[in-house]
């Protein structure tokens, strides 16, 4: 049923509505993160009674132009900490996610069973908790405490992920691999995989950024990543004023990084479509099928008539257009 059906289209007087409706609501906004702006700006009074300049004035960051703030924030904090973390947490995650689908796809109970349960737990613990596990119980360093237990988390997530993705493509693909004499693990890694990760690339990125937020729970472990080294900084600035200031220049880091990922998943989604429907026309001209006439030609080109059609009815419509 066609949405004009079950929805009339919108009157003058709603059309008046609906725009008065969006310019209060915006006026609204507006006014409202102005004033908000505008009160960060006034000084404040702290419980010692001290009186502090507003987050806005200039003296509250000078410090952003000092090449030590940000030589700790990006090469210590971001690289060293931060995205050395994420990036071998993300890779194990995504082995880990593999395997936790294909536990749970088994045919198997002995196999199926324990994978459902430890996945189920893994995915219903929280990340700080098993990072203090692992650190104590397990009694490694603090970067190995923050790396499995991001990889475990995130890929029990992302194994539910794929499980869902092969599950909803066509069952046709897995009988006409085993009419091939594709064995079981060949179908899933040549067949299913792939197209699992296509489907579900947008979640699986997503959860990636997740998993790169998430490191800031390292600071409760003692890992120097990037919310943990702006505090130090802030420590060793020696300066409530600068409070603000680092943990702002934290989130625009953040902001950055993750907007980054997203854009890049966004181009290699893009990117995957693109090679789907090349790959597909490629296909069908090796294939020999005729191409899809396009719009207007099938009611100008007499030939295109005659295909399905007896001799007598095409004989017939070639002298009905002869001039």
């Amino acid at each position: 049923m066609s949405a004009s059906v079950l929805y009339d289209a919108p009157g003058p007087k709603t059309r008046a509505r609906s725009r008065l409706i969006s310019v209060l609501s915006t006026a609204i906004v507006v006014i409202l993160l102005g004033w908000f702006i505008f009160a960060l700006g006034q000084p404040r009074e702290t419980a010692g009674g001290a009186t502090l300049e507003g987050l806005w004035a200039p003296s509250r960051w000078d410090i952003a132009l000092e090449p030590e703030l940000w030589r700790g924030l990006l090469w210590r904090g971001l690289v060293l900490g931060t995205l050395r973390a994420a990036g071998l947490a993300a890779v194990l995650a995504i082995i880990i996610g593999v395997l936790f689908a294909l536990g749970r796809m088994a045919k198997n109970p002995l196999i199926r069973v324990p994978s459902t349960i430890l996945l189920e737990f893994f995915r219903g613990m929280p990340v700080l908790l098993m990072m203090l596990f692992i650190l104590l119980g397990l009694k490694v360093g603090d970067y190995w405490a923050v790396v499995w237990a991001l990889a475990i988390y995130n890929g029990a997530i992302i194994g539910e992920a794929l499980r869902s993705g092969i599950a909803s493509l066509p069952r046709g693909q897995s009988e006409a691999a085993a009419s091939l004499g594709f064995t079981g693990m060949q179908t899933r890694f040549l067949i299913e995989f792939p197209q699992a990760f296509r489907q579900m690339l947008p979640i699986i990125v997503a959860q990636l950024v997740v998993l790169l937020k998430d490191t800031s729970l390292a600071y409760i472990v003692a890992y120097p990543e990037l919310l943990r080294v702006s505090y130090q900084l802030k420590d060793y600035y020696g300066s409530g004023r600068y409070s603000f200031t680092l943990f702002f220049l934290t989130l625009v880091i953040y902001l950055i990084v993750n907007f980054s990922l997203s854009t890049f998943a966004r181009w290699l989604a893009r990117r995957s479509g693109n090679q789907a429907v090349g790959a597909t026309r490629k296909g069908n001209r090796k294939k020999g099928q005729a191409p899809t006439p396009p719009p207007g030609q099938l009611g100008t080109d007499t030939s295109l008539l005659s295909i399905g059609r007896p001799e007598g009815l095409t004989g017939r419509v070639q002298e009905d257009n002869a001039p």
